[in-house]
């Protein structure tokens, strides 16, 4: 039996819980996570998870070092003549509601997916960057399920499903493959809002970032955050002001430096420690 509180794990994490637990999936979740735990569950192998706290280097790397999807998913699309969109910082791409034409290819920039209360209350169900597919949970609807803002300035390629099925007999393949690999990372952050303390989740949330950078092909000891401490407060269920006392304590401790929007992370073994102790 599987409980979830909609004001920990938020909006699509619970629509993913409710979908699965109504299929008969049911998973029992230990009150004790480890840091290997947490890795498994956000879809990042432990060793990459564990190379970022072992490296004393900053690390870069080249497109072989990518994930396989979105490296074979660019390839794929790459060649064909789809209609490419830039936008602007702080750009809507679509809105929960609005007919579902087509999903998007995030080729650059950083995107944050949302839902909203007819009160207007806001719930971030994460934050998307190159390689990640955009609209991918409204498959089987007629209108997309959350509202998905650009958080820079960004270019996503339109994806019509229809035609890409009927042309490649193993693009439904790839679809179904990104779908799981988003059901996992739902879990791991179900699982991470469950059972981390607040500071915990702070440093699960920047080493899962730099593992996704990393994979991209950038340093994962220096982090530019796109999205604002709010944002970060609203994805991992903490106040402003919980988000900004973990930043300067994780500074003061010698772990990491905060510049702005800026973020070098020192003493990544430090962090990873942190996440193995006391919840």
């Amino acid at each position: 039996m599987i409980e979830v509180n909609p004001g920990r794990g938020g909006g699509r994490l619970l629509q993913t819980v409710t979908g699965l637990a109504s299929s008969g999936f049911t998973r029992s979740l230990s009150c004790a996570a480890t840091s290997g735990e947490v890795a498994a569950m956000l879809d990042i192998s432990v060793s990459s998870f564990e190379a970022i706290a072992s490296s004393s280097v900053e690390s870069t790397c080249g497109p072989g070092m990518q994930r396989e999807y979105p490296l074979g998913l660019e390839q794929l699309l790459q060649a064909l003549p789809l209609k490419r969109r830039r936008l602007k910082a702080r750009e809507y791409l679509f809105r929960a509601g609005q007919k579902r034409e087509s999903l998007f290819f995030v080729h650059a920039g950083f995107f944050k997916t949302c839902l909203s209360s007819a009160d207007g209350r806001e719930k971030i169900t994460g934050f998307r960057m190159r390689g990640d597919l955009l609209g991918i949970d409204s498959l089987d609807m007629d209108s997309y399920a959350c509202d998905v803002i650009s958080l820079d300035v960004g270019e996503v390629w339109e994806l019509p499903v229809d035609r890409l099925r009927d042309r490649f007999p193993h693009f439904h393949e790839r679809l179904t493959g990104l779908l799981a690999g988003e059901i996992r990372r739902d879990w791991g952050w179900m699982l991470a809002l469950g059972t981390l303390s607040a500071e915990q989740r702070v440093i699960a949330f920047l080493l899962d970032f730099a593992a996704r950078l990393e994979h991209l092909g950038f340093s994962a000891r220096s982090l530019m955050l796109h999205m604002t401490r709010a944002e970060i407060g609203n994805f991992l269920s903490l106040q402003l002001e919980t988000v900004t006392r973990a930043l300067s304590r994780l500074q003061a401790a010698g772990l990491i430096a905060v510049d702005r929007r800026e973020i070098r992370i020192h003493d990544a073994a430090g962090l990873q420690a942190m996440m193995a102790g006391p919840h």
